[in-house]
């Protein structure tokens, strides 16, 4: 069979399984995040990483999703734990969600960005599109630093051509009385803000997958 013969019954193949089974081909979308994302004090499957697997079932998008989230993990944690997680899941998209423990913890800016943009040429490099979602800190950490550490994000996405979410909480922190969409610790939302949350992805998500 030459190449064009080959081509031809592959491509009729493909059109008999149908899109949806075609999709299931391509590598799963990867979640690398925080407790933002790894459910924490909420029941299980009313996060929103599984609020977006529902949702992709929905919009009938067969592909499967990873979540390598871990509570209190950090840009150091996260850059350390991705290569054997793209090895072995090879996905097609990474959903990076860190950087707000980075704060919390004092940590340099500039280690949080250099460790985002080693996070993001490790993604492309192994052709995963990849998605920032961008955090902002509270008004206590002082005007100058939160504003730096919201555009750290901005300048990594724009450096290295990734999409962005420029601020993940968008919604719920932002918000007059947030207060009541945060948990007693005031740090993780409640359950009844994750489809805020997804919501704030969806958009920028969907995109990266047509």
């Amino acid at each position: 069979m030459n190449r064009r013969h080959f081509n031809a019954a592959a491509t009729g193949l493909l059109m008999s399984m149908g899109f949806k089974a075609w999709a299931k081909v391509k590598g799963p979308i990867l979640i690398l995040g925080d407790s933002l994302s790894a459910e924490y004090g909420l029941r299980r499957g009313t996060g929103w990483v599984a609020l977006l697997e529902q949702r992709l079932r929905q919009e009938g998008k067969a592909m499967a999703v990873v979540n390598a989230s871990i509570s209190g993990d950090t840009t150091s944690g996260g850059l350390s734990r991705l290569p054997p997680l793209l090895a072995q899941h090879q996905p097609q998209l990474v959903v990076v969600e860190l950087g707000g423990n980075d704060a919390l913890r004092g940590l340099p800016l500039a280690t949080t960005q250099n460790n985002l943009t080693a996070m993001v040429k490790a993604c492309q490099a192994q052709g995963a599109k990849v998605l920032l979602l961008g955090m902002q800190m509270p008004p206590n950490y002082g005007p100058k630093y939160s504003a730096q550490f919201a555009a750290l994000y901005v300048e990594v996405a724009k450096a290295q051509r990734a999409a962005l979410v420029p601020f993940f909480l968008q919604g719920v922190a932002d918000v007059p009385q947030s207060e009541q969409w945060f948990q007693s610790d005031r740090i993780h939302p409640v359950e009844a803000a994750h489809p805020i949350l997804l919501a704030n992805v969806w958009p920028a998500l969907v995109k990266l997958i047509a």
